[in-house]
Formats: structure tokens, C-alpha cells, sequence
């Protein structure tokens, strides 16, 4: 050994006993746990039917399948946290039926429930998620759905193996367009409370009757792909902020267009029979299908469920491309908010006029603005309603540099542009009719404009629910984002 060497030898040998210099620091840092994922679909459709499928003003009996339901998990793993998350072909699963599948999930693999996002689609072809004591086939489909969440966890939780995971965005403008309109002049029709709103939801195609959109679009389609260790496809999760489709075959139950998304993205991406890929719902609830001031030709039905699917497909693979590499270190996080929010409650003037519509005699009904009697009933059971306040579940998850916020309502566009422009996070998804679904969300903006997303009976909660709700997720968004 040289006098060099001999002498840096002697000096650490002096620290280290002095207590100042840690011999150990030398050794390489321990190699982080490997990420895995896994992800599995499992057939929700009904075995039983004659079931009502919710979504409308009048009864949509379900007859048969057109195409069928499942239920799509996708479980992460960085050593640290697991987490699950799933995908329903459900126009919303209720927060009692959400917490029962964790709950047995919880029971059957160990993934704690507060580390479990269910959220629906929202398609509008699918029975009620939460008959617990009604007719007999919507009792049976309430156990079957249950039953198949969980095991749509289970067997991801099972599958799961090193894996890697990328995030990327592709518009696809031309296929969402705002609901809510201003009207010209004059052509504004009475709501069913007999007032005057200053926008109406889906106001017909005349250029003569309207004015322009009331609020904006979210053209992007975003995904998460998961690749395992060999960089072969295992999962997408893709969001898209748009309605349902419809115009699907009367009294059929249908995954619309999130399900059709979900069979053809293989082929895109040249995915296996164990590759897994699912649509979310983005913020949609004034987004829909419908080109204002076009005349779209005819279609038939699920024609245009098809058009769209294939669209979707088609942009997701232009996001997929543009992953130039996947991660396969990301860090995971996921923090869950029980929010109190209050209740509406009609005004004194509100209930009068609600009890007066319903004691109009039945030959005069007719001169009733359109759903007068619907709304009246919904304005007094508002009133008697014996809660004021009721508890919402919001969650956020870390996945890398990419985060995910969930909302239980039908989140307005504008809210889910606010949150992923202000999130910490270089990209980040927002997902509706999560852990639930307790009506629309508009902006106190949009409250003052009116419409159908307005009224009492379809948005319950006080009017500034979404400024409180945004606050708390972006909270939420910062300490994942705080976590190294």
C-alpha cells in the first residue's frame, strides 16, 4: 500500500471512531421492492332479468343481454402499498354495494378497503346496483354484483408480477360536446318549476333555437399502461370525459361504449387473452354525444356506441405510442376523505308551488310545464327529507408522477379541467361516479345559470359542494405528492 492510501486509510479509521464517518455509507442503497401489478375482468351481467334499468323518466325493463357487463380490477403493488382499483359496467354502484365488495374483497386478499376505488360507468343500459329488498332478480343481481367486484380484485390481487407503468395523453375533441346551452331570445321554455332557467340541457340541433354552449369540453383521452417486466401489455386504464353513448337495442342491457372500448383495445395493442382494458368516466355530467347545431345521420342501434368505441380505441393507442418509457419503480400513494356536505332544502315559496302542481286537477295537468309533477315530488321530499347533511368518499391516488382524483357525482367538465390544471402532478386523471354517485356537481357558476343539473332531484348537495370538494382533493394531491 502506498503512503497515499496508507494515509486515507489512517483518516477513516480516525472518523469513523470519532463517531463522524459511517463505513457503511460505502455499500450500495438497497434496491426498492419490485412494482407489480396485475388485472383481471370478471362477467357482472345479469343471470336473471326483468330489471329495471334507471337512467330515465319512464321504466327500461331488461329483457336480455346485448353485450355483457364486467367488472375490471387493476391491483398495484410497490412493497409499500397495494391499492386496487375498478371499473363497473354500471350506471353507478351505490356507496352501501362499493362498500360490501371491499369488504369481502378485504376478507379474501388483505387489501385494506380504504385502499379500494369501485367506480361505474354510468351507462345507462344497466340495472340498479343496490336492491336489497325488492323484486327477486334485483336482489340476486345486487349478491352477483358484489360478489363479482370482489372477485375481479381477487384475481388481480392473484396475478400480480413485476411490472411497469407509463401515462399519456390524445385528444379526441370531436366526439364530446357541452349539454348545456344559452338559448336566442324568446326560446327558452318553462322549467318544471315554472321559472325561466337562463340554459337548457339538450336543446335540440336548430340553429334558430340556439345560442352557444354554457361552459367547455375535455378533449383529452387519458391512459395508464401497465407493461410486465418483459414489455408485454398487461393493463390499460383509459378515461375519457363523456356520457354514455346510447340508442341501444329497447329492454338490453349494454356496457355502451365502455365496453366496446374494452374488447377492441386489445387488437390495438396487440394484448393477450390475459391483457385487461377499461374506460372510466371522466367529469362528464354536462358532456354528451350529441353535435349541436349538426344534423348526425341516422344511425342504428349501438351503431353509434361503435363509432365512438372505435374513435376512443384509436386515440388511446395514438397515447400509447406516445410512452417513450415506462416505469418500472413508481411510487404509490393513496389517501381517502369522508366530506360532510349539506343537504338542499326547498324554500317556503318552492314547497308551496311544488303542493299546489300536485293539487291541480288531473284534467289540467296537462298545462303543467314538462315533469312539473316529478319535480314537485322531488322538491317535497327535499323538504322531508329528516337528514341535513349527508358524508361523500374522495379519493387520490399517487401512481409515480401521474395522479388520479375520484369524485361520487357526475363532476361538470370545468371542475375536472380546475383539478388537472391546478393538481401538483404533471398529469392527472379525474374520474366521476366514484364510490357512488349522489347526483350532479355543478359550479356555483353554473348554479346560477339553472337547468336541469340544478334543480333539486338531481343535485341534492349545497351549492358549493364542488369549491369544497376541489379544495380537498387538491389538499390531498399535495401531501401524495409531498411523500418521497
Amino acid at each position: 500500500m502506498n503512503r497515499h492510501c496508507l494515509s486515507l486509510s489512517l483518516v477513516a479509521l480516525f472518523l469513523a471512531a470519532a463517531g463522524t464517518f459511517d463505513t457503511a455509507s460505502a455499500a450500495p442503497a438497497p434496491k426498492p421492492p419490485p412494482f407489480r401489478a396485475g388485472a383481471a375482468a370478471v362477467d357482472v351481467t345479469p343471470k336473471q332479468f326483468q330489471l329495471n334499468m334507471p337512467g330515465g323518466f319512464s321504466a327500461n325493463m331488461a329483457e336480455s343481454a346485448h353485450d355483457p357487463l364486467h367488472a375490471r380490477a387493476l391491483v398495484l403493488d410497490d412493497g409499500m402499498t397495494t391499492l386496487a382499483m375498478v371499473v363497473v359496467d354500471s350506471l353507478a354502484v351505490a356507496p352501501e354495494t362499493c362498500k360490501d365488495a371491499k369488504s369481502l374483497a378485504s376478507q379474501r386478499c388483505g387489501i385494506k378497503p380504504e385502499k379500494i376505488l369501485i367506480c361505474g360507468t354510468h351507462a345507462h343500459s344497466a340495472p340498479s346496483s343496490n336492491s336489497t329488498n325488492g323484486p327477486p332478480p334485483a336482489v340476486a343481481y345486487r349478491k352477483l354484483l358484489v360478489d363479482g367486484i370482489a372477485e375481479s380484485i381477487v384475481r388481480a390481487h392473484g396475478a400480480l408480477r413485476p411490472a411497469q407503468a407509463g401515462v399519456a395523453t390524445h385528444p379526441l375533441p370531436d366526439e364530446v360536446f357541452n349539454r348545456r346551452w344559452f338559448l336566442k331570445p324568446g326560446k327558452m321554455p318553462l322549467n318544471p318549476f315554472g321559472k325561466l332557467d337562463q340554459v337548457k340541457m339538450n336543446p335540440g340541433t336548430s340553429a334558430d333555437v340556439l345560442d352557444r354552449p354554457a361552459g367547455p369540453t375535455d378533449p383529452d383521452i387519458t391512459i395508464l399502461s401497465v407493461q410486465d417486466a418483459k414489455r408485454r401489455p398487461l393493463a390499460l386504464w383509459a378515461n375519457y370525459a363523456l356520457h354514455y353513448v346510447g340508442h341501444l337495442p329497447k329492454g338490453q342491457v349494454s356496457a355502451d361504449y365502455f365496453g366496446e372500448f374494452a374488447r377492441l383495445m386489445p387488437s390495438r395493442v396487440n394484448g393477450d387473452t390475459n391483457f385487461v382494458a377499461m374506460m372510466s368516466n371522466g367529469a362528464s355530467g354536462d358532456i354528451n354525444n350529441i353535435p349541436f347545431l349538426v344534423t348526425r345521420p341516422p344511425r342504428e342501434p349501438f351503431e353509434q356506441v361503435r363509432i365512438v368505441a372505435q374513435k376512443a380505441a384509436d386515440a388511446a393507442w395514438f397515447a400509447w405510442r406516445k410512452i417513450e418509457k415506462h416505469d418500472p419503480t413508481p411510487r404509490l400513494g393513496m389517501v381517502q376523505r369522508e366530506v360532510t356536505l349539506q343537504y338542499r332544502r326547498p324554500s317556503a315559496e318552492q314547497v308551496a308551488e311544488a303542493k299546489k302542481a300536485l293539487a291541480t286537477p288531473k284534467a289540467d295537468r296537462e298545462k303543467l310545464p314538462r315533469l312539473a309533477e316529478h319535480y314537485a315530488r322531488a322538491t317535497l321530499a327535499a323538504a322531508e327529507r329528516k337528514e341535513d347533511a349527508t358524508t361523500v368518499l374522495v379519493q387520490a391516488i399517487r401512481i409515480g408522477d401521474f395522479a388520479i382524483c375520484a369524485l361520487p357525482f357526475e363532476v361538470f367538465c370545468e371542475i375536472g379541467l380546475e383539478l388537472k390544471k391546478r393538481s401538483p402532478f404533471p398529469r392527472t386523471m379525474v374520474i366521476s361516479i366514484a364510490n357512488g354517485r349522489h347526483g350532479y356537481l355543478p359550479t356555483p357558476a353554473q348554479h346560477q345559470l339553472g337547468g336541469y343539473e340544478t334543480w333539486i332531484g338531481t343535485c341534492s348537495v349545497q351549492e358549493d359542494a364542488s369549491v369544497i370538494l376541489t379544495n380537498h382533493l387538491l389538499e390531498m394531491l399535495a401531501e401524495l405528492r409531498k411523500e418521497k
